[in-house]
């Protein structure tokens, strides 16, 4: 290489941002400051870099590297934060995996991500293996349980086998950071290709709009293998402040209380479901909040009685609508606490460095209460989705990333999400696509046609329901209706099974054979009315 070329190349990786520097950075800055907190186990950013660093070794003696894909199968702890870091300080890219998932769910994402290693928790290890046992591109398996063979080898041990240097590796802002897999409207899901530059971008963004900063304490609700939970633990860690990582199983109200004072939480994130049941505790008047200054609630709508409580509970708190998508990384509006109250019902306005239109099938932009679809360009959009040049191309038409979403905008400016473009179902603050329930119903011979339609729901908010054309007449529909949810939840996550199935003698259809889903929606929209569960 030539001094030109040499210098050249030193000029392109001074200017680069990425995650596992950011980690090494902050590690200098405050080495015994807390940076992660999880139940009973802590790390400060010292210890919490050196583990990133053994793991990265660990990884890299196992012939991971810059490129390679190493799933992440794990409930919400520390070790997954570690597993993150590790594979970016390598170049190589995590594939966070939903542990709701049935294995040939697991199966397939392994598969089409061209994953060379699985990092497991103790308890997920059977369904790791059933997965793995289908995915022969795995070389390896790094598990935090008891079971050693050929092919599983220990979290631990390899870790305290490993040297905590930092990991030499050239690593690229463009290099990929997460794939993070999405349900897929086609009923197979996609993997959004997210960059370190989109996640640095989403990082500063975020920062920038909550007012953020080292002295913050973040506390959320979501799973770590879900978009916004990433992207609650990046701008802290970016920021020198502490994150505290709560359970992913068995959601529990009274003790996230208790949590936000314990930590003296500053900011916290929960999904409306679970601000319900933590405003509606007796004993919320009586813990000390008073540290806590931002509350911020997203992943699904709220009903406006929701909201109320929330307001009414935390009045001195600022109430904050986070919406995105993981193909942006995610944050691309808020709903700050000025507005909160006077907007409520609206996800905001664009974030800083995200350039929004709202637009017809022909890309021509609405005017002020016009319905279209909003669509993004900025540093958070995602490089594509992987292995899948059709489905980028279709959200990359015109030269913008189309959301799928359908909102309007009034005088203001201030956006209110409609419906979603291709029905997607948010059902407790997990994505439901209806054509990936249908896909599974329909294989079961009593199905003759079917459709998956979202409804409201007291606790869950949306959830959803499965409109059925019998292949005979029904001799005991509730038998059958029991049967048809049972089979998808054996081939489904349990989130997607539908929780009613309603048969019916025809679908609905437009002249052009199109089901009328809008029609179904409004025939079946007080199917669990309020109080019912």
């Amino acid at each position: 290489m030539t001094a030109a070329g040499t210098t050249q190349d030193g000029l392109v990786r001074s200017r680069q941002l990425v995650l596992g520097e950011m980690l090494s950075r902050v590690a200098r800055a405050y080495p015994d400051k807390t940076a992660v907190i999880f139940e009973d186990e802590s790390l400060t950013y010292s210890q919490l870099n050196s583990r990133v660093n053994r793991l990265a070794h660990a990884l890299a003696k196992r012939g991971v590297g810059r490129g390679d894909k190493v799933a992440v199968l794990m409930f919400n702890r520390l070790q997954v934060v570690e597993s993150y870091f590790a594979c970016q300080k390598l170049g190589a890219c995590p594939v966070p995996v939903n542990f709701r998932l049935v294995d040939a769910e697991i199966a397939f994402i392994l598969e089409n991500s061209d994953s060379v290693a699985v990092l497991v928790d103790a308890e997920l290890e059977q369904l790791a293996r059933d997965s793995v046992a289908a995915s022969p591109d795995i070389r390896f398996a790094l598990t935090l349980g008891n079971h050693r063979d050929r092919l599983f080898e220990g979290f631990e041990e390899a870790i305290s086998a490993s040297s905590d240097e930092e990991p030499e590796a050239d690593v690229s802002q463009d290099d990929l950071a997460f794939l993070m897999y999405t349900s897929g409207t086609t009923g197979r899901p996609k993997g959004a290709m997210l960059t370190h530059q989109n996640l640095m971008a989403n990082t500063i963004n975020w920062t920038i709009e909550m007012e953020a900063g080292h002295d913050d304490v973040w506390l959320s609700g979501l799973p770590l293998f879900h978009i916004g939970g990433v992207n609650g633990v990046l701008p802290f860690i970016f920021l020198g402040g502490t994150c505290v990582i709560t359970p992913s199983t068995n959601f529990d109200a009274a003790s996230s209380l208790r949590d936000l004072a314990r930590y003296e939480v500053t900011m916290c994130y929960f999904v409306p479901t679970q601000w319900q049941q933590i405003c509606s505790l007796p004993e919320t008047a009586d813990i000390d909040t008073s540290r806590l200054r931002k509350a911020l609630w997203g992943a699904s709508q709220a009903p406006k009685s929701t909201l109320e409580l929330l307001v009414s509970t935390f009045p001195s708190v600022g109430i904050v609508n986070a919406f995105g998508q993981t193909e942006m990384s995610s944050n691309t509006t808020f709903l700050k606490p000025a507005d909160a109250v006077r907007k409520m019902g609206s996800v905001g306005k664009p974030a800083v460095n995200v350039e929004v239109r709202v637009v017809d099938e022909d890309m021509h932009d609405v005017g002020p209460g016009e319905i279209g679809e909003i669509v993004y360009r900025g540093w958070t959009v995602m490089k594509g989705y992987y292995k899948n040049p059709e489905a980028t191309a279709e959200a990359f038409d015109g030269g913008w990333f189309h959301s799928g979403d359908l909102v309007t905008f009034d005088d203001e400016g201030f956006i209110t999400v409609v419906d979603r473009k291709k029905d997607m179902i948010i059902s407790g603050g997990e994505n439901v696509y209806p054509a990936e329930v249908e896909r599974v119903l329909d294989a079961h011979p009593a199905v003759a046609e079917v459709t998956v339609i979202g409804v409201s729901h007291p606790k869950w908010v949306e959830t959803p329901v499965a409109i059925v054309v019998p292949a005979q007449e029904v001799a005991d529909a509730s038998s059958l209706e029991s049967e048809l949810i049972e089979h998808a939840r054996a081939h489904l996550a349990s989130y997607k099974k539908p929780s009613r199935v309603v048969f019916v003698s025809e679908l609905p259809r437009n002249a052009a054979g199109k089901i009328l889903r809008r029609e179904l929606r409004d025939t079946y929209a007080n199917l669990f009315p309020e109080g019912s569960m």
